[in-house]
């Protein structure tokens, strides 16, 4: 096998599920949108991609050479796919405050502010 193929292996086999995951957190919720949410979900899955990538060469050049090939590869597969799903995890929970914090009403009576209608 290539080198540099097998080096970037574990990515290449997860690029199908990192796209679908990618295309989810992407489409939904579908509002509100601006450019602020754009440029929100773009760093994500930037960051995310570069998480995973860092994770596998990472894990690639540090796994115990005497535990064998295939080693690797499940040790690159985790840590990728483990760091992928941390960083978007956090960036869902992220976006959920946000955008839940941003289409509160502004409306400050009712029971849980303690303030009574007249």
């Amino acid at each position: 096998m290539n080198p540099q193929v097998e080096f970037n292996l574990a990515l290449i086999l997860f690029i199908p599920w990192f796209s679908i995951l990618a295309w989810l957190f992407w489409i939904y919720p579908r509002q509100p949108r601006g450019g602020a949410r754009t440029l929100f979900d773009s760093a994500s899955l930037i960051l995310a991609t570069a998480a995973a990538f860092w994770g596998m060469h990472w894990s690639m050049l540090n796994a115990d050479p005497q535990a064998g090939a295939i080693w690797k590869q499940v040790l690159a597969t985790s840590i990728a796919y483990g760091l992928f799903l941390l960083v978007m995890t956090t960036a869902i929970a992220l976006r959920w405050r946000w955008l839940r914090g941003r289409t509160a009403s502004p409306d400050t009576t009712g029971p849980l502010t303690g303030k009574v209608e007249s």
